[in-house]
């Protein structure tokens, strides 16, 4: 069973995992049953996990909260579609999650945004989708974390709290990126505090999603 560490489907990331898989077993003569876990964006018990980290933090001390996901070329989610015309304006993606965008990128990151925000108890209001690690010229998923950041400091937000819920292990891309990039940028630009929220990392909770994935008990 292939469980790819990225909750949220995208080609470029579990996409490129089961092509690699592919890859390496292409020439195996014996091939074994094999099962993909594609995405688990909405698995209660990992949401469940995600406000755990979140709760740590008095809310009440913050002004916004960011949910900051991988972000990725607007071409990508074109593809969901089999004659490529995806458009998430009009399939509903940032409100629900429907046939048409079942495996839309947005759609999934919005799903897993909202379920975490009831969870904690935070109104749709006051909290953001938003996308970082943009590369090169080509247009990406937006709103852009950055500018996210430089419109909440234009209306006077102070502390935010961000969650980073693409990514079940902290890495380069949220402690670095999040925590000190973005904390430093936020300063310049008026603000007092980005503060990242630990992702599931090896907390028990997730150890158990990862069993029960692992033995199909979901």
């Amino acid at each position: 069973r292939v469980i790819p560490l990225f909750p949220q489907y995208a080609s470029a990331t579990t996409g490129s995992i089961i092509e690699e898989i592919m890859r390496i077993m292409k020439d195996w003569h014996v091939f074994p049953a094999l099962s993909i876990v594609n995405d688990y964006y909405e698995n209660e018990l990992m949401i469940e996990t995600f406000a755990d980290h979140a709760l740590k933090y008095n809310l009440d001390d913050y002004d916004h909260v960011l949910f900051s996901y991988h972000g990725l070329p607007i071409r990508q989610l074109n593809n969901v579609e089999p004659a490529g015309k995806h458009h998430c304006e009009t399939s509903g993606c940032s409100h629900e999650i429907n046939r048409e965008n079942r495996l839309c990128y947005v759609a999934q990151c919005c799903a897993t945004s909202r379920a975490i925000a009831k969870k904690i108890g935070v109104s749709e209001a006051n909290y953001t989708v938003c996308y970082q690690s943009r590369l090169g010229s080509t247009p990406w998923i937006q709103p852009y974390t950055s500018d996210v950041l430089k419109k909440l400091a234009e209306q006077g937000k102070k502390k935010l709290l961000v969650l980073c819920p693409a990514f079940v292990a902290d890495c380069l891309e949220t402690i670095h990126e999040i925590g000190i990039e973005y904390d430093e940028e936020f300063k310049e630009l008026g603000g007092e505090k980005v503060q990242l929220v630990e992702s599931l990392n090896d907390n028990p909770k997730w150890v158990e999603v990862m069993r029960q994935l692992a033995l199909n008990e979901v």
